[in-house]
């Protein structure tokens, strides 16, 4: 899947790369009349706002690297090399208690139950994240189009066969753009 996708209206602009598409906006010429170009996030569904300001040296400098490195940090707790990430939890007396006393201590138990939730909430947590995704594109590109709103209650109930006779007859881009976020959702 591309990692960015640009619109004008109901019209793909471009696909892509973040950098691919910064280029092809920052190239093309917008006509006077047509709305400003929106860009998302494909594995989110976010819309993203992009600086095109400058040459195209200027938006391949921008858009090469995928973000700005963040400053060196002192290393924290725990093992840094390894991944490992320390951070605060709040819990009762009783709940450390428990922990304490589990084989290989606070943080081992915290992790095996982590990833024992991680492993029973897997398939539903791969839904709910494609529903949303698809949902915060279809909000800011197609919210006026007819059938919106039946479509969004088609996503969250699961109902695929529903969700894609809403969304028939808008523009093809939207569609399409639309059947590929919500790949998982159903």
């Amino acid at each position: 899947m591309s990692t960015h996708i640009a619109f004008s209206g109901s019209t793909c602009l471009a696909s892509g790369s973040l950098l691919d598409v910064a280029s092809c906006l920052h190239a093309q010429e917008p006509a006077s009349d047509a709305p400003p170009p929106l860009v998302f996030e494909l594995e989110t569904g976010r819309q993203i706002d992009l600086d095109l300001s400058g040459s195209h040296d200027d938006i391949v400098e921008r858009f090469s690297e995928p973000g700005v490195p963040a400053a060196k940090e002192k290393p924290g707790r725990g093992r840094p090399k390894l991944g490992v990430v320390g951070r605060e939890v709040t819990l009762l007396p009783r709940h450390w208690e428990w922990l304490e006393r589990q084989r290989g201590g606070a943080s081992a138990a915290l992790r095996r139950l982590v990833d024992d939730a991680r492993k029973q909430t897997a398939r539903s947590d791969g839904i709910r994240l494609a529903q949303d995704r698809t949902n915060r594109f279809l909000s800011a590109i197609a919210g006026d189009l007819p059938g919106f709103e039946e479509a969004t209650r088609a996503l969250y109930a699961g109902n695929e066969r529903a969700f894609r006779e809403h969304i028939g007859a808008w523009p093809k881009d939207i569609v399409d753009c639309t059947l590929r976020l919500c790949d998982g959702a159903f």
